[in-house]
């Protein structure tokens, strides 16, 4: 099937385009949708490919994609518009909020420090078996028993799949609804976004399945992240494969109903960078907390991904120089990738908003060489 580019762009940016299209010619790409905005004014919204491995059906303007930790922002939003209303501080003890949770030295530990992984709980200790992933509470009691990995404040480190039930279950109990619920009602509704946290029966038949990429190596830092997810009694291991469910569900049903705002957020390119545009536009936020989002809150070697990283509350900050952390856009740019080539973020610098999914994954940890390579040709663009 010819993988031509459907949507609309402006012709200022018909090179960005025009990459992504000549990306999806190559045998193991199979589809992608990108997504931008430029000072409020969509520029770029096109979806190429197909949506299957035989690859007869095509993606649909309406094609729906785990976005994995792209998705992790979303969720930091939501946790601090209820901060903006008066109903978290950011310095308070989470265990003001949630008694439960001061269990195990983890009394003093603030939302501030779950915002930006200064928490110790990247990772759960305790074995758990594969159905776990999909049991709310045992997750959550499983925090709760959590003793930190290193004295929080001290240090940072990526916390890929705890971080939703840490903050989503501050939502719970501050807002009175699943994280899911919270997003569509504060975010998605308001916007008008196909963003998912929980899918219903509606949905389910839009969703493509991913794949990895057959032989995709990534690069040093994710060939070194890969052998320490190996050693299960590590941080890494732990924080990647505990329950080991984490590594194998992401195209199954129970994955895709289930509320896991970390990491099985469902959405197009359009709902990526609709939020960063909300974001960009002051929607969502106060620009006091905007700028506590963009403020740089952890910075060093990350316990969990073993290399440099930097983060403000729920987004990953620019590194620049560093190909394996950097956006391709300007010095401020932040946002999150998801597993595989998923990018959500912005630059404020150049008044940019950008989506971008696929359903091929490449084996980069942090950004995806697809999603860089088409950023740094936008900045060209204008």
């Amino acid at each position: 099937m010819p993988r031509s580019i459907q949507g609309t762009f402006e012709p200022g940016f018909a090179p960005v385009v025009q990459m992504l299209q000549d990306m999806l010619q190559q045998p193991e790409q199979r589809g992608a949708a990108l997504c931008v905005y430029q000072h409020g004014q969509r520029v770029i919204d096109v979806w190429a490919g197909v949506v299957d491995r035989a690859g007869r059906q095509p993606w649909q303007e309406d094609t729906l994609v785990n976005v994995f930790s792209s998705g992790k922002p979303v969720l930091a939003v939501v946790v601090l518009q209820l901060v903006a209303e008066g109903r978290l501080q950011l310095d308070a003890p989470v265990s003001s909020y949630w008694p439960e949770f001061a269990q195990a030295g983890k009394q003093a530990i603030t939302l501030r420090q779950l915002l930006s992984h200064r928490s110790g709980l990247s990772a759960i200790g305790e074995p758990l078996p594969p159905a776990a992933l999909f049991d709310w509470q045992r997750m959550v009691q499983a925090l709760e028993q959590q003793q930190p990995w290193w004295t929080p404040g001290k240090a940072h480190g990526y916390a890929p799949m705890t971080y939703g039930w840490l903050l989503g279950e501050l939502v719970r109990r501050v807002d009175s609804c699943m994280p899911g619920a919270a997003i569509a009602q504060r975010i998605a509704g308001p916007l008008g976004l196909e963003f998912y946290v929980g899918l219903g029966e509606a949905q389910l038949k839009r969703v493509s399945d991913v794949s990895r990429i057959k032989n995709a190596q990534g690069d040093e830092v994710a060939q070194r992240l890969y052998a320490r997810m190996l050693q299960a009694k590590t941080l890494t291991g732990k924080a990647f494969t505990n329950p080991p469910s984490m590594m194998t569900s992401s195209n199954k049903p129970e994955w895709r109903t289930m509320q896991q705002p970390a990491a099985n957020a469902h959405a197009d390119a359009r709902a990526l960078a609709g939020f960063y545009n909300g974001l960009l536009q002051g929607r969502l936020l106060p620009g006091d907390l905007l700028n506590e989002v963009q403020r740089e809150h952890s910075s060093g070697m990350d316990r969990t991904l073993l290399a440099e990283t930097r983060f403000g509350l729920g987004c990953m900050l620019e590194q620049q120089g560093k190909p394996y952390a950097s956006y391709g856009l300007g010095m401020r740019a932040f946002g999150h990738p998801g597993a595989g080539g998923t990018l959500g973020c912005a630059d404020p610098e150049h008044g940019l908003a950008v989506g971008f999914v696929t359903n091929s994954m490449d084996a980069y940890v942090m950004m995806d060489r697809r999603a860089q390579a088409l950023n740094r040709c936008l900045l060209t663009c204008i």
